[in-house]
Order: structure tokens, then sequence, then C-alpha cells
């Protein structure tokens, strides 16, 4: 029996944020930035690619540091390498496509797009240049920002670019502060800037010779910047272009202006008429049956990821927040469907991801794993670290656990099978005095609650309940005086 796995899915002590899933041969790779446990800002760390056999997603394997941001010409004047993606060029070889920043994202979107090839999907890639035209000028045009690469039947095509609302050109002409401020933010000239047709904000694509790197086609935008009265509207594009064919259509998946949600458009077309179709994910449950943000199921923040087919089976890759901040995020995955008119309904954040099925209630498991941390006021992510008290993923050294869980916090797991299950045993530790109850219903009736005391040490407190078998949530719930913090579960 393969071993089971469960959301995130990657070791505990690794963060890949901004995954591009992508199957080549027997294994599915995933590709990502590189966030630092406890990081001070966003990508610190260098390129790292996981693996897994697509027969079997419990299975990943590191494929070690395949690439570093020094081999980049403009390391150290920005030193961190963001959101990539890797696709195969018609000569066999993979090509990595991403851009450069510097501390808290000042310079990430100076561009160019810069280029490293291998050939393997994960051995040392090595820099080759920047997307450019033929002549040798960077390609600069837009905002050259998360890349995305598709080799459309030879026709190599790369998607990229980000989107401040409230930014139109015909605003600008007449408020020369926000002009000002786009210009530094862009690193353009007002010439550019004022004369870009549409906006030099936006979602774009660009084709590209078979050299991977020379500008066949000039750029254009695949979304208009104006969408007022569009099927956009409310789900604007912000960042994080992934592209996927799919049969004979186009699908442009992103992050929205509401910055915790991967959404997608389609287009039968690769470079224009695209149609908003909905939320894939999001990574606080917002919008899953009708939840609003300010019932958000963990603390928010940015997301970026893809689709992908593995074995028969779609997924959404995306990434959660821990540490308090957006610079500490890890991969998780959800199953998906593709109905048959080619939409995807909305999936719920769940503990099981790409397990199959739902986690067998029994032995022990990571508390670090609960898809739902919510004191029902956790905030939306910024680029920065929160020093206010809410319920969070942290570590120290090598223990990783739920921490803050004040009075009313409620732990979640999605989903596991209950067999004959009549407890559940809960490491703890804290200043908190009060109890701890179990559900299996969110704000359901509580099947059992046991004493919770102070403790500095871990120590193992049980609940006693009768869990209904079958497939269920289990539900923790502190309520009381102080603060606890939980390392794991077991059954």
């Amino acid at each position: 029996m393969k071993k089971q796995v469960y959301n995130p899915f990657l070791p505990l002590n690794e963060y890949i944020p901004d995954g591009e899933p992508h199957v080549f041969g027997d294994r599915i790779y995933l590709y990502g930035s590189h966030d630092k446990e406890g990081g001070e800002t966003f990508c610190m760390r260098d390129y790292t690619v996981w693996s897994a056999p697509v027969d079997d997603l419990s299975d990943w394997r590191c494929e070690g540091v395949t690439y570093s941001a020094k081999q980049d010409p403009d390391y150290p004047n920005r030193k961190y390498m963001y959101a990539p993606d890797v696709v195969q060029g018609n000569d066999g070889r993979y090509y990595l496509y991403y851009c450069m920043s510097g501390d808290f994202g000042v310079g990430g979107y100076y561009g160019p797009i810069s280029v490293a090839v291998c050939d393997t999907p994960a051995g040392k890639y090595e820099y080759i240049g920047c997307v450019h035209y033929a002549d040798g000028t960077p390609m600069k045009k837009y905002v050259c920002f998360d890349p995305a690469a598709l080799n459309d039947n030879g026709t190599i095509r790369v998607y990229y670019g980000t989107q401040y609302l409230g930014e139109s050109v015909d605003v600008l002409k007449n408020d020369e502060e926000k002009l000002k401020t786009v210009m530094e933010r862009f690193d353009k000239p007002r010439e550019e800037v004022l004369g870009t047709p549409d906006n030099v904000n936006g979602a774009c694509t660009v084709t590209l010779c078979d050299d991977m790197l020379t500008v066949k086609d000039e750029a254009r935008h695949i979304i208009p910047y104006e969408t007022e009265g569009t099927s956009f509207e409310g789900h604007e594009f912000f960042e994080a272009s992934s592209i996927r064919k799919i049969g004979d259509k186009y699908y442009f998946v992103y992050s929205s202006q509401l910055n915790h949600e991967l959404c997608y458009a389609t287009s039968d077309y690769p470079d224009r008429d695209f149609t908003f179709g909905g939320t894939i994910v999001s990574n606080g449950d917002v919008g899953m049956d009708g939840r609003t943000a300010d019932d958000r199921l963990n603390m928010t923040g940015t997301t970026h990821g893809s689709i992908i087919e593995i074995n028969g089976q779609w997924y959404v890759f995306y990434h959660r927040l821990t540490h308090k901040s957006d610079y500490s995020r890890q991969a998780c995955a959800e199953k998906i469907s593709i109905a048959p008119d080619g939409s995807i309904k909305q999936v719920e954040i769940t503990s099981c991801g790409l397990n199959d099925g739902a986690l067998r209630a029994e032995g022990e498991y990571p508390a670090v794993i609960a898809c739902c941390i919510t004191n029902g006021n956790m905030p939306h992510g910024s680029n920065k670290i929160y020093g206010d008290s809410f319920p969070n993923v942290t570590n120290i050294g090598e223990e990783r656990f739920v921490s803050e869980i004040s009075d009313g916090t409620l732990i979640g797991y999605r989903y596991f099978a209950f067999n004959g299950n009549k407890s559940v045993t809960v490491r703890l530790r804290g200043n908190g005095s009060g109890t701890l109850e179990v559900c299996t219903e969110m704000n359901g009736r509580v099947l059992g609650s046991t004493d919770v005391t102070p403790s500095e040490s871990w120590n193992d407190v049980t609940v006693n309940a009768e869990f209904p078998d079958g497939t269920a949530p289990l539900y923790l719930t502190y309520r009381g005086a102080g603060a606890i913090d939980i390392i794991g579960i077991k059954f």
C-alpha cells in the first residue's frame, strides 16, 4: 500500500510557493519560487525542484538546487528569483523562465525575463540570456513579471504581467503624483507609460523563435486593462500568469485582485478573446458556498499556481501562508474536475489534497496539516510580517506547530475516514486554561471535550468522543483564557 500524503505535501521544512506542475515522461515536476522558513522577504532561496512518479503522488523527492540566483548577471543588484516556469523546447531541452527582484519586491517589475536551459527537467540549469528583440535589445514591453511558458504544437508562447487598478492612462494624464508612482514602480519613462496602447499594466503574451529567446511576434494584451462591464469585473487579473492548453481550448490561470484566489479564463485563441471562467481555489475558502472574506478560514494572502492532469485526474496546485507573513509559503494541491462544457467548479481547501481519498483516522499526524486555522477574525496578508496575535503555523527549530490558539480558535482537518474511533489525543502546551472541544461539523454539535491546563512542555490530552463512521472533518475548538500551541494529533 502506498503511504498517505497530505497538505502541505512536501516535507514540512520545505517552502515552494508559486507552483508550476508539469508532467515530463513518467514523473510530475514542481517548479516554483523558494521561500525561507520564517523568511524576512519573498523567495530568499535558490530554485529547488521536487518530483514524484505519476502513479504515486506520495513519493516526492528533492532533485536538489537546480538553479542559483548568482547565475543571473543582475545578481546581486537584484538577488531573489521570483515565480518561474519551465517548458520543453522544440530541440528537446528544457527552458526556465523567471524574473529577478530585490527585498520586498523592489525592482521586481523592472524586467527583463531571464532564461536558463538544461538537458533534463530537473538537472542543473545554465543561464543563456533574456527574452530580447532580434537586435539583442531586452524585451521589456508592458511589465515583465511572473512568466509562464507554453509549447503550443511547436509555437513558443510566454505569458506575463501584473496589473494595478485605478491607473488608466486617462487617470495618469491628470494625476502627476500617481503618474510618478507608476513610473517609479515599473521603471518606465513618462512617454512609455502614457503612450502604451491600453496600459503598461495587464496580462500579456509574446511569441518567441525556436531559440527560446528572440521575440517573433510583438507582445500584446490578452485581457483588456479596463474590465468594467466585462466578465472579469470583480475578479480582475493581478499577477501569477499560468497557461495550459486542454484540447483546443486555452486556459489562463491567474491570481485575481482579491489576491487569495486562483481564477481561470478560457479562449479558443492563445492571444485574445479570453473570458472569465471562475475561481478554482481560494487559500481562505472565500467564495466557497458563499463564504465572505470576513469569514476566511485562514490568514489569506498571495496565491499562485496552476492546473495539471496526472494519471487521468486533474489537480490545482496553490500555496498557503505560514509564520504570519507572505514570506513562508508552502505548496498544496486539491483534486478538481473539468466539466464537459470546460468549466471548473471552485474546490475547498483540504488536508488530504493529493491523497487517494480521506486520511485514515489512525496513527499520528502533524497538527500543521490543518486546512482551517481561524479565530474568526483572520487578516489578509500583505508585504510584511504581522506582529498581531492570531493563530498561525510556525516553527522553533525542528518543531513545527500551530501557535497562538486563543479563545474561540478553530483548527480544522478535512477529511478523515473514521472507523470505530472513540477518541482523539492532542499534544499541546501553553498558558491556556479552559477546554478543548471536538466536532465533525463546523460550529456543529460538540462530540466531546476535555480540560486544558497550563503547561510549559508538550503534553497529551485525550478527548473522548463517539465519531460517526465514514468520511468527515475533524474540528478542534479551544475555549478559555490564555493561549495554547498544538503540535500533533493522534487516533
